[in-house]
């Protein structure tokens, strides 16, 4: 049992470990990790701003002008009636074929026409052959709820199920794998407290620098999603459910840094080459979906998933019998998924605090 002294020990050896977890030479690439998927919506909501300040420069045509717009009728008089065009594209079509009374080729020719319009809100893509409407396609340029749905696919197939996972791994690894390479750890073991009090405080530092990073980088992300958006759509998602959604993404970032972080830590003291668990965990994670429902809740994955606000979204085109096989279980509520992996870590530690216990240094085998 930790008393009050030695969790302030604890305290005072993780403000030691902070800026060793923060700036580790050996992590920097854990924050190309966490950022990762920012760039991906920061990089999209510039595209869509710049798609947007493009077309308003190049004209805008009024939505009921945008559904006036019908098959079979002549191309030629759209754009007289509506000139405002963003794109006009034409190209011929032109093959052969084999006459019927003998091998001269006809010459078959269709000219194609591909005119695009945009509303200020919609674009619509208005395909002709030979002067003749034939298609009409209107899609949003901004889409609030498929953005939303993109950033719960790249946050639970990315973020947690390889971000944070990866992350920790080498976070936490670090912490007593690290000092052994470095051959510093007898130091620690030298000053006057115990082994599971110093274990405690490098654990606290570990998770206070994946904790920050990651929810930091998953927030960026968020707002990454959010920046270009209508502030119409943005006010009323963020009046509703919005900060409610964000509060669940970020608790299910700290989570996962709480869980993967005590399992690596502790393979960095019970095995000289945490690699291979660490591979055989990332299996069992990706497997999860696959899984029978009794096998998935013994998965971390599974408890964060059950804090995430809105479900993985899963491709239209995925085959029937494939979406039977990775249908998830029953998420569990978001305050069983907490005290679930909360027993899970303290599992963990305990185990971890044992083995430091035992651990006799010897720089010439690690």
């Amino acid at each position: 049992m930790i008393t009050g002294p030695e969790l302030r020990q604890a305290w005072t050896i993780a403000r030691l470990e902070i800026r060793r977890a923060f700036f580790s030479k050996r992590s920097f690439w854990i924050y190309i990790l966490a950022i990762f998927p920012a760039i991906i919506f920061f990089g999209h909501a510039i595209s869509l701003k710049y798609q947007e300040k493009r077309y308003a420069s190049r004209g805008m045509i009024t939505a009921a002008q945008m559904d006036s717009i019908a098959k079979g009728e002549s191309i030629d008089r759209v754009v007289e009636r509506l000139p405002a065009v963003v794109e006009d594209h034409r190209y011929e079509f032109r093959r052969g074929r084999r006459g019927p009374r003998g091998p001269e080729e006809e010459r078959v020719e269709e000219e194609h026409r591909t005119v695009q319009y945009y509303d200020g809100k919609r674009r619509a893509w208005v395909f002709s052959r030979n002067g003749v409407v034939q298609e009409i396609n209107i899609r949003q340029l901004k889409d609030f709820e498929s953005e939303r749905e993109a950033f719960a696919g790249v946050f639970q197939y990315f973020y947690l199920r390889l971000a944070i996972f990866f992350g920790c791994l080498g976070i936490f690894i670090n912490l007593f794998r690290g000092e052994m390479m470095d051959k510093t750890l007898h130091f620690w073991f030298l000053i006057p407290v115990k082994r599971s009090v110093l274990l405690l405080g490098k654990y606290m530092a570990g998770f206070i620098a994946a904790a920050v990073i990651f929810s930091g980088g998953a927030l960026l992300a968020w707002w990454g999603m959010l920046w270009p958006q209508d502030s119409s759509a943005v006010n009323a998602y963020l009046a509703g459910s919005g900060y409610a959604h964000l509060s669940r993404y970020l608790l299910a970032a700290v989570l996962g840094c709480l869980g993967y972080g005590s399992v690596f830590l502790a393979a960095g003291l019970l095995l000289r080459n945490p690699i291979i668990p660490a591979v055989v965990i990332l299996i069992w994670e990706g497997i999860n979906g696959f899984l029978p429902d009794i096998l998935q809740k013994l998965s971390v994955l599974f408890y964060l998933q059950s804090v995430c606000p809105t479900p993985a979204p899963i491709e239209n085109d995925v085959p029937p019998v494939l979406r039977l096989l990775i249908a998830p279980a029953e998420p569990v509520g978001p305050a069983m998924a907490v005290l679930g992996l909360l027993m899970v870590t303290a599992i963990v530690l305990f185990a971890a605090a044992q083995a430091v216990r035992k651990l006799e240094i010897n720089y010439s085998t690690d």
